[in-house]
């Protein structure tokens, strides 16, 4: 086990992170923790090697390409206004989120396409079948979700993107799964009260002000919710 001190910067950090229009990201990603899938697309370095991981599960070869990963605040900014002159209001708000709204700035959230001519590099097919529906399952044991689903439109306030995947980690990317959370529900449910799941025990730490020492190691983890807190990880 290993002491830290918990401030109030590291609520906003960590593999737990909500962030949306509600909950902007407040910290900038450490760029030297990220490691490139291919040329231009990158993730953080735990998110990386789960993705890499998944597509070993699956004997992914070539059939899936990464569209888009990281992206740094100033890229944002230009997607959305690009794609406000390109493709109007509407849809822009649907399928593109607000500089520091984006999961992409985190560098835990990667954007798939099935491998084919012609990609949509906003809205790229990823069906539910095949070798896609393949990664979208195996996806789950190894910390993804997919963020942002069809019938959670009214709570993320984005559109179905079935391409989209953000990495949360194990267990937590199982229980949303089996619970039928998203992101935002999941935060709400822990925040209210603690979640016991096979052996792990999760619960919310809030942040009142003064610095936190706590001992992390294997059978503890600790992330902040980019709210008022921490989400604790405990394996019994």
């Amino acid at each position: 086990m290993m002491k830290i001190t918990l401030r109030k910067d590291d609520v906003y950090r960590g593999y737990l992170i909500l962030v949306n229009p509600d909950h902007l990201l407040r910290n900038a990603m450490d760029e030297t923790r990220l490691q490139t899938v291919r040329p231009g697309i990158q993730l953080e370095e735990t998110a990386y090697a789960q993705l890499m991981k998944t597509y070993r599960d699956i004997g992914m070869n070539n059939q899936i390409t990464e569209v888009s990963g990281y992206r740094p605040l100033d890229e944002q900014k230009q997607l959305y206004a690009d794609s406000l002159r390109e493709n109007g209001l509407e849809y822009t708000r649907k399928f593109v989120a607000l500089p520091n709204a984006s999961e992409h700035q985190t560098g835990l959230a990667i954007d798939l396409a099935e491998t084919k001519e012609n990609i949509d590099m906003i809205c790229p097919s990823f069906p539910r079948e095949g070798i896609c529906q393949a990664f979208r399952q195996a996806a789950i044991q190894n910390g993804f979700i997919e963020r942002y689903k069809k019938d959670k439109t009214t709570i993320t306030k984005i559109s179905e993107e079935p391409w989209h995947f953000r990495y949360v980690g194990a267990p937590h990317s199982i229980i949303m799964e089996s619970r039928g959370l998203c992101l935002e529900e999941y935060m709400d449910t822990v925040r209210q009260q603690a979640i016991d799941f096979e052996r792990y025990h999760i619960y919310h730490l809030p942040y009142e002000g003064n610095p936190i020492t706590m001992e992390i190691g294997e059978n503890r983890q600790v992330s902040g919710d980019n709210i008022d807190g921490f989400i604790i990880t405990e394996i019994k």
